[in-house]
């Protein structure tokens, strides 16, 4: 039986919160719209008049959609070129879902976000879909078939896994401008000690470049490494402008509830590199530079009130 137009409207307006949902699964905002569009056909193809309860029938279909991606992605990232990290999503994007709460604001962070690839894929739902979805445990066990209990085990699990033993600080937008600033002035001066002080000790910097975009495979370790690399990444030099296809322009924003450097060239998002900020001081340079993953960021930044550059490179 074809859908009505009011099955369709109902879909609709469900379709944020399963994008929302699919992209916390699978930390790419492409792979979440492609199987909410899975979810939509499964919709279309259904008897919902039988559907008693279309939300959690179409988080359910959603949620086992993405667990299948889950299972088959920890393959392909194995020959993927390079550390793989999610996609970033800048301020404002509906696809991060609600940041009610600390949990919520936790779940979504960037830091979190990368730590969720150690988790098995029943590990993420239920870490997802409690944390940064608040779904009671009841109907988390509906949809992955388990038992309540289970639920919880999983999630006790899961959260033991994402621990990283240090405080993240909740930020606001001024403040994540602050510390970018500051940031910014430390490594650009070529001072490494200016960079050290704002760094951890055990301070790491990682990149994705997914094959397109030099990058270093390995981590940088330490806050004296991290202070040099980064000195020589914010120097202008032909050879990264040749790359990026010209002159980066550098601005403060925030991406995944963290403070992020993002580099623009003519519209283009080339770079956003996402700060975890700890009471320590920050703890991660996380820089997605794959032009893959950087598509949405650019839609939603020509759409932004972005001001001018602190920074031209």
């Amino acid at each position: 039986m074809p859908l009505t137009g009011a099955d369709v409207d109902r879909f609709e307006l469900s379709r944020p919160r399963l994008e929302a949902i699919a992209y916390h699964l699978l930390g790419s905002a492409n792979e979440a719209q492609d199987v909410v569009q899975e979810t939509f056909l499964r919709w279309h193809a259904a008897d919902v008049d039988r559907v008693e309860v279309p939300e959690a029938w179409l988080t359910k279909v959603l949620t086992n959609l993405c667990l299948n991606r889950l299972t088959s992605a920890r393959a392909r990232r194995e020959t993927y070129v390079g550390r793989w990290l999610p996609e970033p999503l800048l301020a404002g994007d509906p696809m991060l879902g609600p940041a009610e709460t600390a949990e919520q604001r936790e779940a979504v962070s960037y830091a979190v976000l990368t730590l969720l690839e150690r988790l098995s894929p029943n590990e993420r739902a239920v870490y997802v879909l409690r944390e940064a979805f608040d779904y009671p445990h009841r109907e988390i066990a509906e949809i992955l078939d388990i038992t309540e209990a289970a639920s919880q085990q999983i999630l006790h699990r899961a959260k033991k896994h994402v621990a990283y033993g240090k405080a993240r600080r909740d930020v606001d937008r001024a403040g994540a401008r602050r510390i970018v600033e500051e940031f910014l002035a430390a490594a650009a001066s070529g001072r490494t000690d200016e960079l050290v002080r704002l760094l951890t000790k055990d301070a790491i910097s990682i990149g994705d470049g997914g094959g397109e975009v030099p990058a270093r495979t390995k981590a940088f370790e330490g806050a004296v490494a991290v202070a040099r690399f980064l000195r020589g990444m914010f120097r202008p030099d032909g050879a990264k402008r040749a790359v990026v296809g010209g002159s980066p322009e550098i601005f403060s924003w925030t991406a995944n509830g963290e403070p992020a450097v993002v580099a623009v060239v003519e519209g283009r998002v080339v770079a956003i590199m996402c700060l975890e900020v700890t009471a320590e001081g920050i703890a991660a340079c996380r820089t997605q530079a794959n032009p893959d993953k950087l598509e949405r960021a650019t839609e939603q930044w020509a759409a932004a009130d972005h001001g001018e550059p602190l920074l031209v490179m």
